[in-house]
């Protein structure tokens, strides 16, 4: 009886700590302006899973001030962060590259997203960032938090005018 109530703990135990599984992904209302695939599990379209603005602030936005190399001053950026868009598609991979408009790629470690609060930002100053102000998506850092992050290495991981990431 003893093995029987411990073997049931455990396996029970096992049972309540498994994430949950993501909720299902709505289909956008409006334009996407995101578009993310690879290794994830929660697709709304051909094996990718595709955002809208509504549907990126649906999932919650947090903010911080930050001074960046790109701006004069502290900036207050807004968006969602990065580590719930990744519970969000259930993605597995531990790094991940993102693809600005332009083509331009960045690869990022998973990692950092939990670690630094990484956000994916689409307002600036309480503004929606339009394409020719670094918009709609910028991935970025709050690089005032910890001296580590004032560095060239996370510079260069940050990107804007994103479009696609790719979950690897």
């Amino acid at each position: 009886m003893g093995r029987f109530l411990t073997g049931a703990l455990i396996g029970g135990t096992a049972l309540a700590v498994r994430p949950a599984a993501a909720a299902p992904l709505p289909q956008p209302t409006e334009k996407p302006i995101l578009t993310v695939s690879g290794k994830i599990t929660n697709f709304n379209k051909d094996k990718t899973a595709q955002f809208d603005r509504p549907m990126l602030e649906a999932l919650g936005t947090s903010s911080f001030e930050t001074n960046t190399p790109w701006y004069n001053g502290p900036v207050r950026f807004e968006g969602v962060p990065m580590e719930r868009l990744m519970q969000a598609v259930g993605a597995t991979g531990d790094k991940v590259v993102a693809y600005a408009l332009n083509d331009y790629s960045t690869e990022l470690p998973r990692s950092d997203f939990a670690q630094y609060n990484v956000l994916l930002a689409l307002k600036r100053n309480g503004e929606y960032m339009p394409v020719r102000d670094k918009g709609p998506l910028f991935i970025v850092y709050p690089y005032d938090s910890n001296p580590e992050l004032r560095h060239q290495r996370f510079y260069s991981r940050s990107a804007w005018q994103v479009a696609r990431l790719v979950v690897q």
